[in-house]
């Protein structure tokens, strides 16, 4: 069995996701960031990063919302979350890598500046760019959706990973009419069963 280690409101909910759909046995072990559990000894062996989500498998540890999607993708291949095809699912890891390494980095200015800087005009410089250096990510995702999924007709862990992002949009200052494809395939994530038990079950477990 999988243990998954996650934080609600986080991008750990992608992962959680893909879990469902591909059917895997797995048990949740909630993180609760007000308590600052994510920086106790116990969470810092895990995963020494202090950061959600975590997966505990049989092999080890991983950690990355990137390398725990493709896990689960070739983990469960009957599940048909990823191309077999070596090209095309090296352009769902380019697209996953870009909601990691870009558009959360862009969205973390909001609210966790002290990453960054220590100077409190330079941290809310950064909050007041936000809407503008999200905007310019989203500008580009909204190209990528080939629809009605980001691949085109198959579903892949690259939309559970778009759901869970696109739901900071509003909060980041972002204007959704500009982003009709995000915003349709935001709709159409919310009405699967996967994705409400998913979202259901994490509000529901307790650390």
């Amino acid at each position: 069995m999988l243990t998954f280690y996650y934080a609600t409101d986080t991008c750990a909910l992608a992962s959680h996701i893909a879990l469902k759909d591909a059917g895997a046995d797995y048990r949740l072990k909630r993180i609760d960031f007000a308590a600052a559990q994510q920086r106790s000894p116990d969470y810092l062996a895990l995963n020494p990063k202090g950061r959600v989500p975590a997966l505990v498998t049989p092999a080890g540890i991983l950690t990355e919302t990137p390398a725990i999607l493709a896990y689960i993708a070739q983990s469960w291949p009957q599940a048909g979350l990823a191309p077999t095809d070596p090209f095309r699912f090296a352009k769902v890891q380019e697209f996953n890598s870009y909601l990691c390494s870009t558009l959360h980095v862009a969205h973390a200015h909001r609210m966790r500046g002290t990453r960054w800087a220590d100077d409190p005009a330079a941290i809310e410089a950064m909050k007041r760019k936000v809407p503008q250096s999200v905007s310019a990510c989203y500008d580009y995702v909204e190209t990528q959706i080939a629809g009605p999924w980001v691949m085109g007709a198959d579903y892949t862990i690259a939309d559970a990973y778009l759901f869970t992002v696109a739901q900071w949009l509003e909060g980041d200052g972002v204007d959704p009419a500009r982003y009709p494809k995000v915003i349709d395939h935001r709709t159409r994530m919310a009405a699967r069963p996967n994705v409400k038990a998913a979202i259901e079950e994490e509000f529901a477990t307790q650390a």
